[in-house]
C-alpha cells in the first residue's frame, strides 16, 4: 500500500541539499590534481624559489594531515605552531564536511528504501523534492556568490572569521610558514568557483530530473 508522507519530504529535500552541498565541497578537497593544475598556471616555482617537487610535497603533506589524519608536516617548508594549529582546525572542518556526506548519503539510501516499501513523498506546489533541493540551494549560491564576487578579498575575510571565531592563526607568516607562499589567495578563489560549479551542474541535474519524473 502506498503512502504519502510531508515529513518524508522535507527530509529528502534536506538530505539532498546536504549531501550536495558537502559533495560538492569535497571536490577540491579530494582532488588534488586542481592544485597541481596552479603550480604551472601561476608559476609558483618562479614566484616561490621553490622546485616542484617542494611544491607538491609540501601540499600533500599538509593535506595528508588534514584528510587522512596522517602527522603533520609541510614538506621541506618552515611551519610554526601557530600554523599548525590552524591546519588542525582545517582538519576538523574537512572532517565535518566528509561526515555529512556520509550520513546525508545514508539517509538518502534509507529514504529509497522506504520509499520502495511504498512510502511517498508529496509533491510540494505541484514540484517535487529534488526541484526544490536544487532551487533552493541554487538561490542561496547565486546570493552568496554574487556578494563573494563583489569583493572577495572582503569575503575571504568574512569566511574566516565565521569558520574560525576568535582566532588570527589563519593569517599567516610567510617567513615562518613557508606553506603560505604556495597558497596563494587565487587558489582559494578558484577553489570556491570549482565548488560553486559543481554545486550549480548538481542542482540543475535534480531540477531537470523532477522535470523527467514529472512526465
Amino acid at each position: 500500500m502506498k503512502r504519502s508522507s510531508k515529513l518524508f519530504t522535507v527530509v529528502l529535500i534536506v538530505a539532498l541539499m546536504a549531501a550536495i552541498l558537502s559533495s560538492s565541497i569535497a571536490v577540491p578537497l579530494l582532488w588534488r590534481g586542481f592544485y597541481y593544475l596552479h603550480i604551472d598556471a601561476l608559476d609558483l616555482p618562479e614566484h616561490t624559489g621553490y622546485a616542484v617537487e617542494e611544491i607538491r610535497g609540501a601540499f600533500d603533506e599538509m593535506m595528508d594531515y588534514c584528510v587522512f589524519g596522517e602527522p603533520f608536516g609541510t614538506g621541506v617548508l618552515k611551519w610554526s605552531q601557530s600554523g599548525y594549529e590552524h591546519f588542525a582546525d582545517c582538519a576538523k572542518l574537512f572532517r565535518l564536511d566528509f561526515t555529512v556526506a556520509l550520513i546525508s548519503a545514508v539517509i538518502l539510501l534509507i529514504l529509497l528504501i522506504l520509499c520502495k516499501r511504498g512510502v511517498h513523498p508529496v509533491r510540494l506546489v505541484g514540484k517535487g523534492a529534488m526541484f526544490w533541493a536544487g532551487s533552493v540551494l541554487s538561490v542561496g549560491f547565486i546570493v552568496i556568490a554574487g556578494l563573494a564576487a563583489m569583493n572577495f578579498d572582503r569575503a575571504f575575510v568574512i569566511f574566516h572569521t565565521l569558520f574560525f571565531p576568535g582566532k588570527t592563526n589563519w593569517i599567516f607568516d610567510y617567513r615562518t610558514d613557508e606553506i603560505i607562499n604556495i597558497l596563494p589567495q587565487v587558489f582559494f578563489r578558484n577553489c570556491a568557483l570549482l565548488i560553486v560549479g559543481v554545486l550549480f551542474a548538481a542542482c540543475i541535474g535534480l531540477i531537470i530530473a523532477d522535470r523527467i519524473v514529472d512526465e
